[in-house]
């Protein structure tokens, strides 16, 4: 059982992690690979409202999503946009990604390759990746504007979509554990933690909501 605190707790991370930024239109948008199909489909209905002219799916595999998609995220999310009608060549993939620094370089590469002049993009990413993933661009991409956007869902509807309430509030728990460790590492811009986040954070980590975290010394 999950108590009423770490609900509470876990909503105050939810809340955090959203960027709260208005969709406009960009030079591309990039979709990080993950688990959630949910992602690619938020990127095509983007790309119907004109929100950018270009997509590209980053994604390797991992642990979690290796036998949901054996060819890769990327490869996987590029299948559903053309199932939803998206062109092919409105449509690049990397391959080769296994963390949210390398979506962002292995991205920003393939643009360049390719000829792509990127003043801005529209990151899209799970809803409690919004500002992990934002973050990671700004410190590694500094020269462009950064939108993010997920999907439009509480934390309830995200948890019924999962299917894995522990899982969630487990992930939420080291999405903002790598905001406060990684600045150190140079993988992200600093941000300030509001002390009731701060507060939520510490308490679901000795509740043990604990799989997603990295190791640290």
């Amino acid at each position: 059982m999950i108590s009423v605190q770490a609900w509470s707790d876990a909503q105050r991370l939810w809340d955090f992690q959203q960027m709260h930024h208005e969709p406009r239109p960009c030079s591309v948008g990039i979709g990080l690979g993950s688990h959630d199909l949910g992602v690619a489909d938020v990127t095509v209905d983007l790309y119907r409202r004109g929100m950018m002219p270009l997509i590209v799916f980053t994604g390797a595999t991992s642990r979690t999503t290796r036998e949901r998609m054996p060819r890769g995220e990327a490869e996987h999310y590029r299948e559903r946009a053309l199932e939803l009608g998206v062109p092919a060549d409105a449509v690049l993939v990397e391959p080769n990604a296994r963390n949210t620094g390398e979506n962002i370089r292995f991205s920003r590469s393939l643009l360049a390759e390719r000829g792509v002049n990127v003043s801005s993009v529209l990151l899209v990413s799970k809803p409690y990746e919004e500002r992990r993933a934002h973050a990671t661009a700004r410190k590694l991409w500094p020269e462009a504007e950064i939108v993010s956007a997920s999907a439009h869902m509480t934390l309830t509807e995200y948890v019924d979509s999962i299917q894995d309430a522990r899982l969630v509030l487990d992930m939420l728990v080291g999405a903002q554990q790598r905001l406060l460790i990684y600045p150190e590492q140079g993988f992200m811009i600093h941000q300030e933690i509001p002390e009731s986040v701060a507060v939520a954070y510490d308490r679901l980590r000795s509740g043990g909501f604990t799989s997603r975290l990295v190791p640290t010394l």
